[in-house]
């Protein structure tokens, strides 16, 4: 009986991972939406991956690996065995490199394969929304298949499809920061307004003067650490247009031709937008090669000089501050983008998305007994299946970045260099970014006759 039931739960559980339904995750979520669950288990795959890629490029990995008998070429040997394992490649920046070139193709796949897919009755939804085991072993497949790169220039040249992948998440980052400091604030003035509870709008000018206080402290902090009186005039540059350009849009989103065309427009989007593009400038100054402009964390706490030599310098140490950092952020949006449900117009037209109902659906019970989402996508699908994974493609890349703090890959030295590049990358995707904040407050004054609402 025992062996029947057992038969039984895994025939259940293989229908889910071969089917068309993602019903693994409706025992944990009965109310949900099946757009919803399978954004959710494509992140997931994006997790795993960067889970794998930070293992492999913690410090002391080559070295225990090297420890285990006729594993490492070069390490501990068992007798009469070869050891045939390059651990050059499976750890450190190299391994990085693989991991994400491997996701970045399992997305960019399924974004050529889902383009132009209307609704869940196309042939093609069935792939999107289900076959997860079988989509599970592609992506280890390509995974496996990447660590046998040669070396080459491989490194070189993945590290500039990196860069400009990673520009364009920035901006995505920026328009999924704005949509949800948009949706924060409507909510909670609803709330106010019908509640006639005054907590909530303590609440929105405790948050708005929180991350204007942090970003003016990040100000002085930039113009103490990151700047010389006689050297260092592009991070003085940067500092200085920054926070002029935060100031503009603080001033411009409380304007009363604004406020009248969107009234839901305020302070709190114009605080977090200067919060981050604080952090986006913080991140594109540690990339500076001058260490004269560029302290790390570790000479500013403990004294010590930054100009001083390193002992190693091709060593990649990706859980410094401003890594860690990006690391959070990314992980906030990526679950954000996976159960948005924004109302606002103009961010869904960016986005490829409709507005939606998030977790609102109801669970269905199939003729087999199993709970499975709802399908709400049979007249149109809720979000741009194509778009999602072209969005999951370019994080991938970010990732590999942000984990490799954006240091190019030497093959001559096989050491990572800091290079400027980087450093106007990041500037100016916060610049594009900024611009793109003020064109949605100016835009509905512009084109009074569209909807921007």
């Amino acid at each position: 009986m025992g062996a029947c039931l057992a038969l039984c739960s895994l025939a259940s559980c293989a229908s889910c991972l071969c089917g068309s339904a993602p019903c693994l995750l409706c025992g944990c979520c009965p109310s949900s939406n099946n757009s919803t669950i399978t954004r959710l288990v494509f992140s997931f795959f994006l997790l795993l991956g960067t889970m794998v890629s930070v293992i492999m490029i913690l410090p002391g990995m080559e070295t225990q690996l090297r420890k285990i008998p006729g594993f490492c070429e070069g390490g501990s040997t068992i007798p009469g065995l070869e050891n045939h394992v390059n651990c050059d490649v499976i750890v450190g920046y190299k391994s990085v490199y693989r991991m994400c070139f491997a996701m970045t193709c399992f997305f960019f796949l399924f974004a050529a394969l889902m383009i132009r897919v209307r609704s869940s009755k196309d042939p093609r939804a069935a792939l999107q929304n289900g076959f997860w085991f079988f989509k599970f072993l592609i992506l280890i497949g390509i995974t496996v298949g990447a660590f046998f790169i040669p070396d080459g220039t491989f490194h070189t040249v993945w590290f500039y499809f990196g860069v400009v992948g990673s520009f364009i998440f920035i901006l995505i980052q920026l328009i999924l920061l704005i949509d949800f400091a948009h949706s924060w604030n409507k909510v909670w003035v609803e709330n106010a307004e019908n509640s006639d509870n005054k907590c909530w709008f303590a609440g929105l000018m405790s948050f708005t003067f929180l991350y204007f206080a942090l970003s003016i402290i990040a100000v002085v902090l930039f113009y103490v650490y990151y700047t010389q009186p006689d050297d260092c005039t592009e991070h003085k540059v940067f500092i200085s247009l920054n926070l002029i350009f935060c100031i503009i849009i603080s001033v411009v989103s409380i304007l009363p031709k604004i406020q009248e065309a969107q009234p839901h427009s305020g302070l709190l989007q114009a605080s977090l937008i200067s919060l981050y593009t604080m952090y986006v400038t913080w991140s594109a100054m540690t990339n500076n090669p001058n260490r004269n402009c560029n302290p790390s964390l570790l000479s500013l706490v403990s004294n010590v000089s930054s100009t001083e030599p390193s002992a190693d310098p091709g060593q990649v140490q990706w859980w410094d501050a401003q890594g860690i950092v990006g690391l959070i952020i990314f992980l906030f949006c990526t679950l954000y983008a996976s159960i948005r449900s924004s109302s606002n117009t103009q961010v869904n037209k960016l986005m490829q998305t409709e507005e939606g109902n998030g977790f609102g659906g109801e669970g269905v019970v199939g003729k087999d007994g199993i709970l499975r989402a709802m399908d709400d996508e049979e007249e149109n699908v809720s979000y741009s299946y194509s778009f999602f994974h072209f969005h999951l493609c370019l994080a991938s890349l970010y990732i590999m970045m942000t984990l490799t703090n954006w240091l190019q890959p030497d093959t001559t030295t096989q050491a990572m260099q800091s290079r400027m590049p980087a450093v106007w990358v990041k500037m100016s995707s916060s610049w594009l970014g900024l611009g793109l904040y003020l064109w949605t407050l100016i835009a509905p004054l512009i084109f009074p006759d569209r909807d921007f609402n």
